[in-house]
């Protein structure tokens, strides 16, 4: 069980230190970012199964009544090679902070999913004073594209039940037709991939654990990583230099080409847009993705590895 405990600590620090680290510094991410998303999300899965079966390890070693429900149906000699007799008094304690972790990990994850239900109720209470029910004999249901009154350009997609796609009048006089099709292609680009769920777990990660280096870059190359995956959606449709102009029109009033932090990742979109680099090889694409996909099996073999020799 030691042994174990300690191979899942290594795992956990490598995944959560150097491997983020040198992840974003990687310039392959912003050539196929969807695969990039994938490199992340396993990431963040490995580190998770390590705390997670750390903590099941932990608490067969500390918990007698754990241990029993766990370990009934297995034979003696499956129980004898993880050595649960008897812990020691760091694994007592390695499990109560592993214990207190999936807790916040889980309070944090719930505030998150509330908070966006929340943002999105006064979201929509602010659209119906904004667009209000249309008079007595018209159809009352709105189809998924509702049109707001308003100046400026705007476009975003807003999820929920029913999900809903917002555009502003100052949109569609601004933008021609094939830059207004290049706009709504990347929203429904975020509605088809569920970009939401992925932007609140890594949100969710960052806010409750922000000493956590690992959690702070999730967030942020996420956060990065989806609008560019939805500008490949649309470049894809309507060529990248009719989405890189849409993108201007939509966000000149704002700054797009300013260096203002907060404006820098539209600067690098239209960049990214005017001078496209080719995606990964086929092959290269196809084998970054399933090492990803095999890297959270890790923390499964190293914790299952003492029972499969005992039986072998």
């Amino acid at each position: 069980m030691t042994v174990c405990l300690l191979l899942l600590f290594v795992v956990a620090v490598t995944a959560a230190v150097p491997v983020p680290r040198a992840l974003t510094r990687s310039a392959w991410p912003e050539r196929d970012p969807v695969v990039g998303l994938w490199v992340w999300q396993c990431l963040v899965a490995t580190v998770l199964l390590c705390c997670l079966t750390s903590l099941v390890l932990g608490a067969t070693a500390v918990f007698g009544t754990v241990r029993a429900q766990l370990f009934a149906p297995a034979p003696p000699a499956v129980t004898a090679a993880y050595n649960l007799s008897a812990g020691p008094v760091w694994a007592a304690v390695l499990t109560l902070l592993l214990a207190g972790g999936a807790a916040w990990t889980t309070a944090m994850l719930a505030r998150e999913l509330v908070e966006a239900r929340r943002r999105r109720a006064r979201s929509r209470a602010h659209l119906r004073e904004r667009a209000p029910d249309l008079p007595a004999g018209l159809p009352a249901a709105r189809g998924p594209l509702l049109v707001l009154e308003d100046e400026y350009p705007d476009a975003w997609w807003m999820p929920g039940n029913p999900p809903q796609l917002i555009v502003t009048t100052g949109a569609l006089h601004r933008l021609t037709d094939h830059q207004l099709d290049a706009v709504l292609t990347h929203e429904r680009g975020h509605a088809r991939a569920r970009h939401d769920w992925l932007l609140h777990l890594s949100t969710a990660l960052a806010t409750g654990f922000p000493s956590v280096p690992l959690f702070a870059h999730f967030c942020d190359q996420t956060h990065r990583l989806v609008e560019l995956s939805a500008d490949d959606t649309a470049s894809r449709r309507c060529g990248h230099l009719t989405t890189a102009l849409a993108l201007i029109e939509l966000n000149q009033h704002r700054g797009v080409l300013s260096c203002a932090s907060s404006h820098r990742l539209l600067g690098e979109r239209v960049d990214r847009l005017l001078e496209p680099r080719p995606r990964m090889p086929r092959r290269r694409r196809a084998l970054t993705t399933a090492t990803a996909a095999l890297v959270p099996l890790i923390p499964l073999l190293i914790t299952f590895a003492p029972g499969l020799t005992a039986l072998a």
